[in-house]
């Protein structure tokens, strides 16, 4: 294809920004305009999910940015009006020479695969730059391939989910933003319910399995785990390399972090798993894995074959920026990253900016009877007849299971184990109308896709406590809020929902951002 001439690409860049600039500015940004110069155009993030989140006390100054220690001048307040500041170099996102060599090799084989879609798996310690690396990378890939597939294995700090889900995603629009800003519906996912793994590691490995086995080898695949690497974490890292079998291990580590084995092939090879044993190399076949031979699929010539997978590369990635958590402040950072995920999904709620916001208690709830759904807490013991104590107020996941739950008159249909199974999406069970037996249920997840919903779980993710307390337009006593909760209750373990004590709440409030000072 000809290259452009510049009296093209002038044109073209003039199109682009006829919708979005008056004629002075246009005029002016031409004359300016060179072949080799870049274009970005920036606009204030005004929908309806950054809108509720703001409507939230304590939430706001998420959006608000430190005081400027520049010049104010009129660069400062254009920058400011679109989000932008000058920041000092080394508060800034540094990176380093392996970081771009990696990133650089990966875009490389992506683009130039010929025998199958490479699988990246990215590993290290909390806080080494996992996922401002798969962000990048997902956003280079896309400059030069239509989609990336993504598969979250981190429950705590979800990409594209409220957390505690495992899911796989196809991505086609490049990250701008933090998890809260982009919630997306993956091509499959499963509702785990903890924020971590520790005490269900089996079911988490079996759920990695599952949710994988959708996984159709048409585009790269990046695979995002958990920053716990040590001790049986680091047991469960082997066992998910030789179960996805990546052929790119990018292991991040940096000064600030615990040093962990690099994960080579022959470490990997020789070294026990949780549920995996060690393996010699089968000469030129790469791993045996008979523990996962029934989860995967294959063709008819294939499965006459013992299962073998291929070593991987090991890319290390040295990272060092400035941020400010520490090991005393980072649970408590976390836990404001999990609910703002949680409000940016229940933002879907609202209608499109510019029309104004809906406290969650005044939108109408779904009704779905007792007998239409099956009905489980998960990671907690909870007595029948207390179950639907768990449930109300809760955040529920909506899921989809292979049995019928037909044929009960009446109900609740308890389910004795755990299912692994599709989840649709997430609500909140904000009422149980004992009378008609129905729960009442808040959620965006669409009227066609609700039909396949069958089994509602509860889990240990708990509804952020500023929707409970802080809804605009509420007036009386608030409900389901109280400090009078017996946990010695039959079957109320306190994990139910993770419900706290009043005086740990007052610990997990999200604080003001100690940097951040209002100017007069």
């Amino acid at each position: 294809m000809p290259e452009k001439s510049k009296k093209e690409m002038k044109r073209e860049a003039r199109t682009l920004l006829r919708a979005h600039l008056n004629r002075d500015d246009r005029c002016w940004l031409m004359k300016n305009f060179s072949p080799l110069c870049s274009v970005v155009m920036l606009e204030n993030l005004k929908n309806a999910t950054v809108n509720f989140i703001t409507s939230h006390p304590g939430l706001s100054y998420v959006f608000e940015q430190e005081r400027t220690t520049f010049q104010i001048n009129a660069e400062y307040f254009a920058l400011r009006s679109v989000g932008i500041k000058k920041e000092k170099k080394k508060n800034g996102l540094q990176l380093s020479e392996s970081f771009l060599s990696a990133l650089e090799e990966l875009v490389s084989v992506a683009c130039e695969e010929v025998d199958g879609c490479p699988i990246i798996l990215v590993c290290g310690c909390q806080d080494v730059g996992k996922s401002t690396f798969n962000r990048y990378l997902i956003n280079q890939l896309l400059n030069s391939i239509s989609c990336v597939d993504y598969l979250e294995c981190d429950l705590g700090q979800t990409e594209f989910t409220p957390p505690g889900c495992i899911s796989l995603l196809n991505i086609t629009e490049p990250l701008l933003g933090p998890p809260f800003t982009h919630q997306r519906t993956p091509q499959k996912m499963v509702y785990f319910g903890k924020s971590t793994c520790k005490n269900n590691y089996e079911n988490y490995i079996e759920i990695i399995k599952y949710v994988f086995s959708s996984y159709k080898r048409e585009s790269p695949l990046i695979i995002n785990t958990m920053g716990w690497v040590t001790d049986q974490g680091l047991l469960l890292l082997v066992d998910l390399i030789r179960l996805l079998s990546p052929s790119h291990v990018v292991q991040f580590s940096s000064s600030r972090s615990r040093v962990m084995p690099q994960l080579t092939p022959t470490y990997v090879d020789d070294m026990d798993g949780l549920y995996t044993k060690s393996k010699a190399k089968v000469r030129d076949r790469g791993f045996y894995l008979p523990e996962f031979a029934d989860s995967l699929e294959f063709g008819d010539e294939e499965k006459e074959s013992p299962v073998a997978f291929s070593g991987h590369k090991l890319m290390c990635v040295q990272l060092d920026f400035f941020f400010r958590k520490t090991p005393r402040n980072r649970e408590l950072h976390n836990r404001v990253l999990r609910d703002l995920a949680l409000l940016g999904y229940l933002g879907q709620l609202q209608a499109p900016a510019p029309r104004p916001l809906r406290p969650l208690h005044s939108l109408t709830p779904y009704q779905v009877p007792f007998h239409a759904v099956a009905l489980r807490v998960i990671h907690s013991d909870v007595a029948p007849t207390h179950v639907l104590y768990a449930v109300n107020a809760s955040w529920v996941g909506l899921c989809k299971i292979l049995d019928d739950v037909g044929g009960y008159t009446e109900g609740p249909v308890l389910l004795t184990q755990t299912p692994i199974c599709d989840c649709l999406g997430f609500g909140i069970c904000r009422g149980i109308d004992m009378e008609k037996r129905l729960y009442h249920i808040l959620t965006p997840v669409p009227p066609e896709e609700l039909r396949n919903v069958n089994c509602l779980l509860v889990g240990a993710i708990s509804i952020p406590q500023c929707v409970l307390k802080s809804q605009h337009g509420f007036e009386g006593t608030i409900p389901y809020v109280t400090t009078d909760y017996n946990v010695k209750l039959p079957g109320a373990t306190g994990k139910i929902g993770a419900r706290e004590a009043e005086e740990t709440y007052r610990k997990r409030q999200h604080p003001k951002a100690r940097f951040y000072r209002k100017a007069h």
